[in-house]
């Protein structure tokens, strides 16, 4: 499939992507209501149970015959173990920060994606994005800048906590690399094949974190995290979906949907009140996203002027 294809629907990527945030910030309430594990751990459950509703949804649409079938094994080898360190740096983190505050500061992620899709991929960047860009990094900087200070200073709580912003900005970068990998797989491999080959990837090299040490789970322990599974399968499957659909650049920008999910979710499962630094910071993230939007849509409408009418029959 060619690029031009691959862009030729925004609006039904951005749809995908804004189902896809729901399902991983479910995903990450699960995460967190199972407790301090090891981040392998973590990793495992939530990569072998996502096979299942993969499985599910593939035979229900008749695509299971042949969806490991590949062209590019390493690609997908190399996609899913830089998959499997994002995702223990942010799991790890979200054990050290509040919901609200680890879903903020992961919207450095899309932000270095931009970049990535700009510098690395060809991708167009105009001046109203590169604008939101810098202004997003600057909401993002006055997400963390508190925490940030602590560092040198700070003990016990506070000093994990800053530990936790470091770590879970490192897991933004990472994240951004492997949703590139994505991007470069969708243009000659199906969404089934990139989400099996990435959840059976990141599954053994999850599993041989074991002789490092696995915790003890309780019933309610080990349901949140087959849940949590499931819920970054289906998620998975709509995120790959989604940049086949459009440019990262252009669905990148709605993954701050996630805000305002993790501040209702933190507070009332959680008891965890976003703090101003994360309110303000948030908003100038989500403000530089909605410029996105906005010129996104002015750019649609003039190319829809000026394509040309078919001739008369």
């Amino acid at each position: 499939m060619n690029e031009g294809a691959q862009a030729a629907n925004p609006l039904r990527g951005i749809g995908l992507k804004v189902a896809s945030v729901i399902g991983f910030v479910g995903m990450s309430s699960l995460i967190k209501s199972a407790g301090s594990l090891p981040p392998g751990q973590l990793v495992f459950f939530r990569s072998f149970f996502a096979i299942f509703p993969i499985v599910l949804i593939l035979a229900w649409r008749s695509e299971l015959r042949g969806a490991l079938r590949t062209s590019q094994p390493l690609g997908h080898v190399i996609r899913g173990g830089v998959g499997v360190v994002s995702m223990g740096l942010g799991f790890y983190a979200l054990t050290l920060l509040p919901l609200p505050e680890w879903i903020a500061i992961g919207y450095a992620q899309p932000l270095i994606i931009v970049l990535i899709g700009a510098l690395f991929m060809g991708e167009t960047v105009r001046m109203f994005r590169w604008g939101a860009v810098i202004v997003g990094f600057l909401g993002v900087l006055v997400i963390s800048w508190p925490k940030l200070t602590l560092l040198t200073s700070a003990e016990g709580l506070q000093r994990t906590q800053a530990v936790g912003v470091l770590i879970c900005l490192a897991s933004a970068a990472v994240s951004a690399v492997a949703l590139t990998y994505v991007r470069i797989l969708v243009r000659t491999e199906r969404t089934p094949t990139v989400v099996l080959w990435f959840s059976l990837t990141a599954s053994t090299a999850a599993l041989m974190t074991l002789p490092f040490g696995w915790a003890s789970l309780s019933p309610g322990q080990a349901a949140a995290l087959i849940g949590a599974g499931f819920c970054g399968g289906v998620a998975q499957m709509l995120m790959t979906e989604a940049y086949r659909h459009a440019e990262l650049s252009t669905v990148a920008p709605f993954e701050y949907v996630s805000l305002l999910l993790g501040v209702v979710i933190g507070f009332f499962a959680f008891g965890e009140a976003p703090s101003a630094y994360v309110l303000v910071g948030g908003t100038i993230v989500i403000a530089a996203g909605l410029v996105i939007i906005w010129r996104e849509h002015r750019l649609n409408i003039d190319r829809m002027k000026l394509k040309p009418l078919a001739p008369p029959q």
